[in-house]
């Protein structure tokens, strides 16, 4: 694998091999120098996929009962760590540079969505937007996919949840504020930290941690509940932070909080691995050994109630700090509880005529 130079505004600059490829393409080390540059700085790539189905239900037991809708694949954030970058193998992609600059997008997600929901049988429950990949990303101010489906959950009265670190979601709030009136939205603004140069390496194409506390307070003024996700935690990176994180979340009008352990599956591994070496050598063994620690001696961990939160003397430490500062901070707040009682299909509509 070869080992390139950071790129300007990109999360990895390594591409490792999708383990579903046997032959990929890879630049030359003994490669002028412009080439290189053209590999690293290259556009992003929007290639359009029209699936045939778009709602998935979310069956794992650490998370609430809901459908998934993921109107992109891939994500331009390129966050170092993110757990949905060994997806893009399954595309025949990498899960490095890749996965940050060539996105699918789903043109027909509000249309399959709006069809979906009209269904006989269909059981309404929370939409989450999106499980995989940012659905507010920058392709989607092009592309409006999420606000057409937030559009179609106004429409129908559905509820739905959204997990972004993007502002974009601002852009919004005309359909957010008549569907938070029936407690029928909840935003999650995930936190990560608020030392920009630590962004900057590891988010490079999100929104600043100050942006995203105004869009939290913009939000909230405007009568949208927001939960705070302070994800992922990671030790000796932005582990520190938790107290300020947390109180700046809540000074701003969040009504909730929650946090996720970083845990590193797949080929995130080497992406993460390869990154923390480059920009904090100091330190990197140290990280990643507490990472091993608080998974059972690995860094990877797909064990259902654990994954998450992790266990050992880390873990623990981070889980009695959290409780502590958000009974602190959020102590009598809480989100308002999904309204299920508004959906209405299409075809009860029709039937409604007639009774």
């Amino acid at each position: 694998m070869a080992h390139l130079p950071p790129s300007r505004g990109r999360g990895s600059p390594i591409n490792p091999g999708s383990r579903f490829v046997a032959h990929r393409y890879e630049p030359d080390g003994d490669l002028p120098s412009d080439t290189w540059e053209d590999e690293l700085n290259r556009d992003t790539r929007l290639i359009p996929e029209h699936p045939k189905r778009i709602l998935n239900p979310v069956i794992s037991p650490d998370l609430p009962d809901a459908w998934g809708l993921n109107p992109y694949q891939g994500c331009e954030h390129g966050c170092v760590y993110c757990y949905a970058r060994p997806t893009h193998e399954y595309y025949g992609y990498s899960a490095g540079l890749d996965f940050e600059s060539i996105i699918h997008y789903k043109p027909n997600a509000p249309e399959l969505f709006e069809k979906e929901i009209n269904r006989v049988g269909y059981k309404v429950k929370p939409l989450m937007l999106s499980g995989n990949t940012d659905c507010y990303q920058p392709a989607e101010r092009q592309l409006q996919l999420t606000r057409k489906i937030l559009e179609i959950c106004l429409q129908y009265n559905h509820p739905v949840g959204i997990i972004t670190k993007n502002a974009l979601v601002l852009r919004d709030l005309d359909v957010l504020v008549p569907l938070a009136s029936k407690a029928l939205v909840h935003v999650n603004i995930s936190l990560t930290t608020l030392n920009e140069d630590l962004r900057r390496k590891m988010e490079p194409r999100t929104a600043t941690g100050q942006r995203r506390l105004e869009t939290i307070s913009r939000l909230s003024a405007a009568g949208v509940p927001v939960r705070c996700l302070i994800g992922p935690v990671i030790p000796f990176l932005n582990s520190q932070e938790l107290p300020q994180l947390l109180k700046s979340a809540a000074e701003a009008g969040a009504l909730d909080a929650g946090y996720i352990l970083v845990r590193l599956n797949g080929s995130v591994q080497t992406i993460f691995e390869d990154w923390l070496r480059r920009h904090y050598p100091d330190r990197a063994n140290r990280i990643l050994h507490t990472i091993a620690a608080t998974h059972g001696g690995s860094v990877q961990d797909f064990r259902f109630g654990l994954r998450m939160r992790g266990q050992g003397a880390f873990a623990e430490s981070i889980a009695r700090l959290f409780a502590t500062l958000k009974d602190r901070y959020f102590k009598g707040r809480t989100m308002p509880a999904y309204n299920l009682k508004l959906f209405v299909p299409r075809t009860g509509r029709i039937q409604s005529l007639f009774s």
